[in-house]
């Protein structure tokens, strides 16, 4: 079935309330739990759009729904090779603003081992983290934001060099429309959460 994820934004200071090792499992059990109707497959989440739970948890955290993804990381780490292959023919102010943003949320960079998450905020014990593909804290959240604000206006005159390079027709992330989406839809993620002073996190269920 290959690794899904589900990026939400989420009450850093609300997390914070309880240890570093429990506050993984008060996410996942705000969001786990019934009456948040997040789990109601009668509902069609809308794409592109957050949605916001029901009940006790619905002022801490929203799960996002990336377009044409399927909720699937396959289409976010294809993004990020699509980007490795088109980086070295575009100028340096997007080149610089595309790594640290992609860099900050799903790309490895060109040695692999980009970490994708802040120490300090939630165990750094593998057992208890299992499954945190992505969390970035309200200051990192604001850095990425701001480079997603000098980047955006620049994403359009990416078309032709992304098709002459980095083009996959039929794969994931393989036109260059698909491509922007992902990152507009990562723009949005990143915009709200800065607007309310909010962590980012990426679980895989």
């Amino acid at each position: 079935m290959g690794l899904d994820i589900s990026v939400m934004i989420a009450d850093w200071s609300w997390l914070g309330e309880v240890p570093p090792r429990e506050r993984l499992k008060r996410l996942r059990g705000a969001w786990y739990a019934d009456e948040t109707g997040l789990w109601d497959h009668r509902t069609q989440e809308p794409e592109g759009d957050f949605t916001w739970p029901q009940g006790p948890g619905s002022s801490f955290f929203a799960v996002y729904e990336f377009r044409r993804t399927m909720g699937s990381f396959k289409a976010h780490f294809r993004a990020g090779e699509r980007w490795e292959s088109l980086r070295d023919h575009v100028g340096p102010q997007v080149r610089g603003g595309l790594d640290t943003l992609l860099l900050g949320l799903i790309w490895d960079g060109p040695d692999g081992e980009a970490p994708h998450t802040d120490p300090g905020f939630f165990s750094d014990d593998p057992t208890i983290s299992y499954g945190m593909l992505l969390a970035r804290s309200p200051e990192s959240v604001r850095e990425l934001a701001a480079t997603w604000e000098r980047v955006e206006p620049l994403l359009r005159g990416l078309g032709p060099a992304f098709v002459e390079h980095a083009a996959a027709p039929g794969g994931w992330i393989g036109e260059f429309s698909e491509f922007t989406d992902l990152l507009e839809d990562w723009g949005r993620v990143l915009t709200e959460a800065e607007r309310r002073g909010w962590g980012v996190v990426g679980l895989s269920q």
